[in-house]
């Protein structure tokens, strides 16, 4: 029990690190959360169209876990992400996950560019299925691959 309260005990620096973030609330719908904010800024898109969505992402230090390396939760959220963004740009409504499944093959360090290439798998019913793939541009070492199924709303037929 000492250790688990050891590991979730913050230390100085972690402490006066997140007294200085800063959360402001949203509208839900109308502008990014914090955390898509915290997550995707520095995202540049490269090229989108219907079913296909390609970016780069230099890695910031701010989604680096202890090691220095982007953390799994960043890539989790940036497979999330990209996969919604594939959806949007196939016209679709905006629809939630309701699974992910990710193979970590490879780190990525601060300031590696990646390179992240979504397609749309397809669709069934309120059902759509995407691929996520991220890769270290410079050395096109695959980082991760994501498998990403979302779910939303038929649009009415009257």
């Amino acid at each position: 029990m000492e250790k688990a309260r050891e590991s979730l005990t913050l230390t100085k620096r972690e402490s006066e690190s997140m007294s200085r973030l800063v959360v402001n609330p949203h509208r839900a719908g109308h502008d990014p959360s914090f955390f898509e904010g915290f997550t995707l800024k520095g995202i540049r898109v490269n090229r989108i169209e219907p079913g296909f969505l390609s970016c780069t992402f230099r890695v910031p230090p701010r989604l680096t876990d202890k090691n220095g390396n982007l953390s799994a939760g960043a890539i989790a959220s940036l497979v999330d992400e990209a996969g919604g963004a594939a959806l949007s740009a196939d016209g679709l409504p905006t629809k939630v996950s309701v699974d992910m499944s990710i193979a970590f093959m490879g780190t990525a360090s601060v300031d590696d560019e990646l390179e992240i290439t979504t397609r749309v798998l397809g669709h069934k019913g309120g059902y759509s299925g995407t691929v996520v793939l991220l890769k270290n541009k410079a050395t096109g070492e695959v980082v991760a691959e994501g498998r990403h199924s979302l779910f939303g709303r038929l649009l009415s037929k009257i």
